[in-house]
Formats: structure tokens, C-alpha cells, sequence
């Protein structure tokens, strides 16, 4: 496959310690991250929401009711339910993303000998893939937790007699901790392996490839490409991302609100959970929440990765 040229390619770049490159992923993963909480966070509470909401009775007809509801039961701060955890988490999940990202690049540009090379189209897909997959053990905590705290109100509403085990994310923590030890925060780690290699392979592939497609075009250098031209790039990323993988976001979200007491949960494995959710509805069933997903995913995507490339330019 034809190489493409990167213009922040690894010959020309002046040369830095390991450390250095780091700390500059994960300063600005950090502002990224913190950029698309703050912006999607109601999107995916939302979507959390309609995908593990019971199938016999349920509490939302849609995306829109659901939004309508929260804010009469629970106010603006429902739509912000559990955000604690991912803003925390932030500065450990796009650390290990977005310096995964670089030293995957990094590694796939350098040959055998020492030497660096322009990074091929494919290459970009592969730091992806390996990015993903790293990342998913500091996001699968994150997520479960945020998971947990966003159900509540579904619970309480389907069961006038439901008593909350826990109102904060402090106070899930310490639950899960004691029935779980060390190993409770990873409920649902499998199926967010098996969500993130291959949606962040398309999703950072295909945002690092636009730019690249359009500098080209353009005829100018990525760093020069203006503001809306990086923000689409990063978009679609977004859009791509969840196209290709939202039945399993779904199997996901439905291990990672179950009972945190193993004795008590439904969904154990990703092939129980797979037959679970298919009786409940078939097909229909893993699509449960996209509308705010797909709404979610140009605005939230666009505006972190477009932060994300201005801050490693800004830094060096």
C-alpha cells in the first residue's frame, strides 16, 4: 500500500526523550478528554439509559422522552449522572489513548535498523487497533462506575420499593470493592476489549488518513489545515466509530449495569448476554439508544480531537 506522507513526520521532528512525548500526549489527551465529557456526557447518559431499560416495562417511548423525563424527575444535573468518574478518569484513560496513539505510530515508523519511514495508510489503522486495545483497561473502569450511577433512576422508577445501594461514585466503589475485590471495576472489561481495538482502529485510523487526505489536497501541511476541516475529520471519526460497533457498546452496557454482586447477575459472559439481549428483542434490541449515540458522536468527537490536535501542535 502507497505510503502517506505525514507531515509531522519522525526524520524531521526534533528530537525529544520519551518522557517528553508522553507527557505531551497526555497533557493534551487530558484537555481532549476533558473537552468531550463536558460537551457529550448527556448524550451518553441518554444512551445508557434506553439501552438497559427494561423491555416489559419500559420507562422511555425514546431518546427525546428520556431526555424530557430526566429533566423533570432529576433536573439538569440527571443528564450529567456519573460524571464524576470519567472526568477523574480522564486524565488516566487519554493518557494511556492518545500516548498509545503516538508511541504506536511512533513504533510502526521506525524500521528494524533504527531508521524511521513515512507512515503507510494501513499503519494508521494498525496504531488504532493497538491503542484500542490498551486503552480499554483504565476506560472499562471508568465506564463501569459512570454505568452504575447512570441506572439508578430506571431502577427506582421500575420499583417503587428500590432502594439505591449507592448514590455517588465514592460510594459504588466501596461496594463493588467489597464484593469483588480488586478485579469489581473490570465488569465488562471482555466486551469493552471487544468494543474498542477494532472501533478505535476506524476511529483514530480514519481521523489521522482525512487530515492526511485533505493537507494533500489542500496542499498545505496538517498543522496548517484549518479549524472546520480538522473538526469534520474528527467528526466522522466519531460517527465511523459507533457505526461500526454499537450492537457490542450494547452488550457492553448491559454487563456493566448488572448487579455488581456475581451471584446476582444476568449477564455474566458476552455469549449469555448476546442470547439475553437477542430473546428480549432480537436484532432491534442491540440498537436501543443509537439515536443519541449517532447525535452525540460528530458534535463530542469533533470537538476532542480537533482539542486534542491543536494542543500536541502548540506543543511541539
Amino acid at each position: 500500500m502507497p505510503a502517506v506522507p505525514e507531515t509531522q513526520t519522525l526524520a524531521a521532528a526534533p528530537p525529544a526523550s520519551g518522557l517528553a512525548k508522553f507527557a505531551k500526549d497526555s497533557f493534551a489527551g487530558t484537555v481532549g478528554g476533558i473537552a468531550v465529557t463536558m460537551v457529550g456526557h448527556p448524550f451518553d447518559t441518554v444512551k445508557v439509559r434506553l439501552q438497559t431499560q427494561p423491555s416489559a416495562n419500559p420507562i422511555y417511548s425514546g431518546a427525546i422522552d428520556c431526555v424530557r423525563k430526566t429533566l423533570q424527575w432529576e433536573g439538569v444535573g440527571g443528564l450529567y449522572k456519573g460524571v464524576t468518574s470519567p472526568l477523574a478518569g480522564q486524565m488516566f484513560f487519554r493518557a494511556t489513548l492518545f500516548s498509545a496513539f503516538g508511541a504506536s505510530k511512533r513504533w510502526l515508523g521506525t524500521n528494524a535498523d533504527g531508521s524511521t519511514r513515512a507512515l503507510e495508510t494501513l499503519d494508521f489503522f494498525k496504531a488504532g487497533f493497538i491503542t484500542g486495545a490498551a486503552a480499554a483497561f483504565t476506560e472499562a473502569p471508568i465506564d463501569f462506575y459512570k454505568s452504575q450511577i447512570q441506572v439508578q433512576i430506571l431502577r427506582s422508577r421500575a420499583d417503587p420499593t428500590y432502594k439505591a445501594p449507592y448514590t455517588s461514585v465514592v460510594d459504588c466503589v466501596k461496594a463493588t470493592l467489597r464484593h469483588s475485590g480488586a478485579k469489581g471495576p473490570f465488569q465488562g472489561l471482555s466486551a469493552t476489549l471487544l468494543r474498542n481495538a477494532p472501533a478505535n482502529a476506524i476511529y483514530l485510523g480514519s481521523f489521522e488518513v482525512l487530515k492526511q487526505k485533505a493537507a494533500a489536497w489542500k496542499g498545505c501541511e496538517v498543522k496548517d489545515l484549518s479549524a472546520p476541516i480538522v473538526m469534520a475529520a474528527g467528526g466522522t471519526g466519531g460517527i465511523l466509530y459507533w457505526l461500526a460497533i454499537f450492537p457490542v457498546d450494547v452488550i457492553k452496557s448491559a454487563m456493566m449495569t448488572d448487579s455488581i454482586d456475581p451471584a446476582q447477575r444476568r449477564f455474566p459472559s458476552i455469549p449469555s448476554t448476546a442470547r439475553s439481549l437477542w430473546a428480549e428483542g432480537g436484532l432491534a434490541r442491540f440498537y436501543r439508544g443509537f439515536s443519541p449515540c449517532i447525535l452525540r458522536a460528530a458534535p463530542a468527537n469533533a470537538v476532542m480531537l480537533f482539542t486534542v490536535d491543536r494542543m500536541l501542535h502548540l506543543l511541539g
